[in-house]
C-alpha cells in the first residue's frame, strides 16, 4: 500500500504544526501582518492548514468546504508583490524547520512553497514564473 507525502511526514499533527508557526511568525511581523485582512488569524490558518494537507496528500477536507483553490483568484484582492513573497517564505522557513524533516521531505515541501509563492506575485515588478499551476 502506498503512503501519501501527508502520512509519511505525520499526518495532521505535523500540518498543524506548520500552519501554528507560521502564523505565530505573521503576527509578530506587524507590516506583513497587515496583509491579513481578518482580525483573528486562525480562520486563515486553518484554511492553509486545510489546502496543505490536501495538496500533500490528506483529507480533501478544503475541496468539501471551499471548492477549487483557484489560489490566484482568491489572492487578486491582495498586492502580492516580490517583497510580500520573501516576508511569506522567511516565516514559512521558520515553520518548516521547526518541523525536523528529513531532507527528501523537507525539500520536497519547500519546493513546494517556493513555486507557489513565485506564482502568487501580482504586483510589483516582473518576475521569472516558473511552468507551475494550482
Amino acid at each position: 500500500m502506498t503512503t501519501s507525502f501527508w502520512e509519511e511526514v505525520g499526518g495532521h499533527e505535523t500540518f498543524a504544526k506548520l500552519t501554528r508557526v507560521f502564523y505565530e511568525g505573521v503576527a509578530a511581523d506587524p507590516e506583513f501582518r497587515a496583509m491579513y485582512p481578518e482580525e483573528d488569524l486562525a480562520p486563515a490558518e486553518r484554511r492553509l492548514r486545510m489546502f496543505l494537507e490536501q495538496y500533500f496528500g490528506g483529507p480533501p477536507e478544503y475541496q468539501l468546504e471551499r471548492g477549487h483553490p483557484r489560489l490566484r483568484m482568491r489572492h487578486a484582492p491582495f498586492a502580492v508583490t516580490p517583497e510580500a513573497r520573501d516576508t511569506w517564505l522567511k516565516h514559512m522557513r521558520a515553520a518548516v524547520d521547526s518541523l525536523d524533516l528529513d531532507e527528501r521531505h523537507e525539500r520536497e515541501m519547500w519546493n513546494y512553497f517556493e513555486r507557489a509563492a513565485a506564482f502568487m506575485i501580482n504586483s510589483g515588478e516582473p518576475v521569472q514564473r516558473p511552468g507551475f499551476q494550482l
